[in-house]
């Protein structure tokens, strides 16, 4: 993406990948059929959620495990915004629904940048608790505030129709479009971050923040804005799910959406945006891919029977053999230009 530091024909260079992406993106509507367009779009959702959290969790280094909770706030302020007060009177069924409820509504994508923005504003809030603590106590307090937001969730059914959820939230036509334009921006604006000074600061936290403290970086702000930044995409990545489903409930945020992004950046790499993105193909891809193994099997004319989750058994056998042969992910730390360009200086030699 751009940089200041970057040539002129280097930012014409990535000038043009823009402009094929958003090309390929407004015609991929006329090659593929429905199915395989809800799995590009949720590919491109979680490619939001992945660089994101990588941005805290891999390059500032901080164990953070409250994903899951930015993007319940995401996807519930996002579904209340778009929602029509008549379809919000006739849904929530455990309680009248607030009046500040029924006055609120803005079309799609202010609602999405709204939803990015208090997510936002709660990372910042917390922020205060959170970063007084390192490590492993860091991810206990983060943890438990995704079970926090889930059990707001559930006993203000005013607010959130409780247990029951949303349902009928409408879906933005060519939402795999704003799917993708979205990632697109999250990832260029995330690696801009990362190339910039902070990113430098980000990075110094993450290998010795005790150094980083001693050489002046002010470690609380640095944390704090990469920690309002990867909200602010989740936010926004949650408003892009609640769309996507169509309907949403407490369940669906709780700590195992945390625990598969957190396996997705392992897997790409902490630390590298572009093994995020590899990361997140990896695992949502591969999937949706095998899903013909929970199907009746042939071989040869035979019938191999039903076998039900073996379509997860020989994905947890790929990512172990990846895990295995790749200690630290598929690209560690480097970004996949980088490697290309060692590998290409090491053929030259």
């Amino acid at each position: 993406m751009f940089n200041a530091s970057t040539t002129l024909g280097a930012q014409g260079r990535n000038l043009a990948i823009v402009i094929v992406a958003v090309a390929l993106l407004a015609g991929i509507n006329l090659v593929f059929n429905d199915y395989i367009i809800r799995v590009i779009s949720t590919v491109f959702v979680f490619m939001i959620l992945a660089v994101s959290y990588n941005l805290i969790n891999g390059v500032t280094g901080q164990l953070s495990l409250e994903p899951n909770g930015f993007v319940a706030v995401g996807a519930y302020v996002t579904a209340i915004l778009i929602l029509s007060s008549d379809s919000k009177l006739d849904m929530y069924e455990m309680a009248a629904p607030s009046p500040f409820v029924l006055l609120l509504h803005a079309s799609f994508l202010p609602a999405l940048l709204i939803s990015g923005l208090c997510a936002a504003v709660l990372a910042v809030c917390l922020a205060f608790p959170v970063f007084r603590v390192r490590g492993d106590y860091l991810a206990i307090v983060t943890l438990g505030f995704g079970f926090i937001i889930k059990i707001l969730a559930i006993n203000n059914p005013q607010i959130t129709n409780g247990a029951i959820g949303l349902n009928d939230i409408p879906q933005q036509p060519h939402l795999l479009f704003w799917c993708g334009i979205t990632a697109l921006l999250a990832t260029g604006m995330i690696l801009q971050l990362v190339w910039s000074k902070y990113g430098r600061m980000m990075k110094a936290i993450r290998d010795d923040e005790d150094a980083a403290i001693a050489m002046g970086v002010n470690t609380f702000r640095i944390k704090t804005c990469a920690f309002a930044t990867s909200a602010f995409f989740e936010g926004i990545g949650g408003g892009l799910l609640a769309s996507l489903l169509t309907t949403i409930s407490p369940n669906l945020f709780d700590f195992m959406l945390t625990f598969q992004l957190l396996i997705i950046i392992v897997l790409g790499g902490l630390g590298s945006t572009t093994g995020a993105i590899l990361g997140t193909i990896v695992v949502v891809g591969s999937g949706e891919w095998l899903r013909f193994l929970d199907q009746p099997l042939s071989m040869f004319g035979y019938d191999l029977g039903s076998y039900p989750g073996l379509r997860m058994v020989v994905f947890s056998l790929l990512l172990l053999l990846i895990m295995l042969f790749a200690r630290e992910g598929l690209l560690g730390k480097k970004e996949v230009w980088q490697v290309r360009f060692r590998r290409q200086r090491h053929d030259v030699k």
